[in-house]
């Protein structure tokens, strides 16, 4: 694990030198990164399909865009974001010019989840870099293709001692915990965010957990119920059902119980047969019907 420790001093020396603060080394990280969601796409379709049988539009739509949309948002934004904040004065400090000023929290550790192993990463590693900070990445070896591509893609586009990426399972994980970041940020069970909490109290790091849960969807009397239960069709069965906040049970009236459950049951067979034609119409390649199982715990 002296690899680990290696890695995690790097970051923080880039850091402490004050690499990543600058406005400009922001948007060339920012603006390379983009470049390499660009240039390398190919590679990342086939990571994403290998791993979960991700097609080139879901990836797209569920992966790559929000991503996209967020580096564009910082770079656009960023300039603003990082100017002084001016704010009313109170009688303690009415003889003085009071402002806002940001700075970075240090280097921040980024674990990524299995289900959108590269939105999951990517998109708080924009965060982070857009606010100044090193970063250590560390994506879900579930999705070990996509895992891997990450670890070769991100050296050669972003700062290599400012943002590593360290790959490995649950060890690799706990090793990482055991060192002192400035801030944690977790996509995955309730369980392991315990975990990941617990440790970073040691520290007093402050932690961003996104934790899986139960996600009850309520179908009130009074609305469209071919429009809600596709919508709840659509929400419980994209990628999978592998969503946190997907739909996992439904609150309504007894009155409308019975049509509630035909219509949704409607709505998944409409939308497997429209995916049948799909496949049917798909030309030189295989397309799964449904995403690959590739965990007994999923």
């Amino acid at each position: 694990m002296e690899e680990i420790q290696t890695v995690v001093a790097g970051a923080r020396a880039a850091f402490n030198l004050g690499k990543t603060r600058p406005l400009e080394f922001r948007l060339q990280q920012l603006r390379a990164m983009e470049k390499m969601l660009t240039e390398r796409k190919d590679l990342i379709l086939e990571a994403l399909q290998k791993d979960l049988h991700k097609n080139a539009f879901a990836v797209d739509i569920y992966e790559m865009v929000g991503i996209l949309n967020d580096i564009t948002l910082a770079i656009n934004k960023l300039p603003k974001w990082m100017e002084p904040e001016h704010v009313s004065k109170s009688m303690m400090t009415i003889m003085d010019t009071v402002y806002i000023h940001r700075q970075p929290l240090g280097v921040v550790l980024i674990i990524g989840a299995w289900n959108y192993p590269l939105a999951l990463v990517l998109q708080p590693l924009v965060g982070a870099i857009a606010a100044g900070n090193a970063a250590v990445v560390k994506p879900s070896e579930v999705s070990g293709n996509t895992a891997q591509l990450l670890a070769q893609l991100l050296p050669q586009y972003l700062d290599k001692e400012a943002y590593p990426v360290i790959t490995g399972g649950a060890e690799v994980a706990a090793e990482l915990l055991k060192h002192p970041f400035d801030h944690i940020l977790y996509t995955g069970s309730a369980a392991v965010g315990r975990i990941v909490m617990e440790a970073a109290a040691k520290h007093l790091t402050p932690v961003t957990l996104e934790l899986g849960g139960k996600s009850p969807c309520y179908v009130d009397t009074n609305c469209d119920l071919d429009i809600a239960c596709r919508r709840i069709a659509w929400g419980r069965y994209t990628n999978c059902g592998q969503t946190c906040i997907a739909p996992d049970y439904i609150l309504c009236n007894k009155s409308i119980q019975d049509q509630v459950v035909k219509k949704i049951g409607t709505s998944i067979a409409v939308s497997v047969k429209r995916e049948e034609v799909v496949l049917k119409g798909t030309a030189g390649r295989s397309v799964p019907e449904k995403g690959e199982t590739i965990s007994g715990g999923q």
